[in-house]
């Protein structure tokens, strides 16, 4: 516990804590979803040409939205933790005043700054991959309704929504509801996970609980998309010879893999977001 604490008003780096790991990880992070976006746009020209517009509908925005999300994390957060190591000073190393005695995490703009973005992100990029698996959930298992009543304004209604609710609960901490602290080795800050404050423990608390609540949701909804899809399978392979036209059959077997090529990647980015965020929650 002692340790935990004094991580909170370290002002230095440690000379054997290295930058080489998280230089790598944004690295990647820069290259993966730079790929996405190109491997995205280049299909779209491909529908495009062909005249399909099936790929270019609700499900594209909301993929385009998560990979540039996760872009703009990777791009404003990673850079300060490579200053940090530079300089050799932590981020509350960085306040103006930080060789005051009396200086705390609220005089440390790049603690808060750095704070803010890591909860926005985290809560911003889950919310989206909900919204995604939300989306299919409902396409596959009510596509009548689906066609009918879900459209791309939707998506453009709904992802703003959740960009200001995501923005106005990280900024909670800056009325007393929480509060951010920095953590070893001093690059980075984050919600305070064990605060003495009632408030603040609540806060931590709430923040744990979303998350949760939106895991197990997304697992729920591609379990849900991935059974439905079993059972459209075994549909097709009991009645198409005996009662389904080719064309028919033909269009069905489109059907199904049209919605497993979009599970496909949902899944694997479900998987890397729970393996990133449950040890944490």
């Amino acid at each position: 516990m002692a340790e935990y604490n004094d991580c909170h008003s370290k002002k230095t780096i440690d000379g054997d804590e290295s930058p080489v790991i998280s230089a790598i990880m944004f690295g990647l992070g820069i290259f993966g979803n730079v790929a996405a976006l190109v491997i995205l746009e280049i299909r779209r020209r491909r529908d495009l040409k062909a005249n399909d517009r099936r790929h270019r509908g609700l499900f594209h925005i909301l993929v385009i939205s998560l990979v540039f999300t996760d872009l703009a994390g990777t791009c404003l957060i990673t850079p300060i933790v490579q200053t940090a190591y530079a300089w050799n000073m932590t981020l509350i190393g960085m306040a103006k005043n930080s060789n005051n005695a009396a200086a705390n995490i609220s005089t440390s703009s790049a603690c808060q700054y750095f704070g803010v973005s890591m909860t926005f992100f985290s809560l911003a990029t889950m919310s989206l991959l909900f919204i995604t698996a939300l989306d299919r959930c409902f396409a596959i298992g009510h596509p009548y309704l689906y066609n009918r009543l879900v459209t791309k304004k939707w998506a453009y209604i709904t992802i703003p929504v959740m960009f200001l609710m995501c923005t106005l609960f990280c900024l909670l901490p800056f009325v007393g509801f929480g509060i951010y602290v920095q953590y070893c080795p001093g690059t980075w800050c984050f919600i305070d996970m064990n605060p003495l404050e009632v408030a603040d423990r609540v806060y931590a608390n709430l923040y744990a609980t979303i998350m949760l609540v939106l895991v197990l949701s997304i697992v729920a909804c591609n379990g849900f998309v991935v059974y439905q899809l079993f059972r459209m399978y075994r549909r097709r392979n009991k009645q198409g010879s005996a009662m389904k036209s080719m064309r028919t059959s033909n269009e069905h077997r489109m059907f199904v893999a049209h919605e497993v090529e979009h599970l496909v990647p949902l899944v694997f980015m479900t998987i890397i977001f729970i393996v990133c965020t449950m040890p944490l929650v």
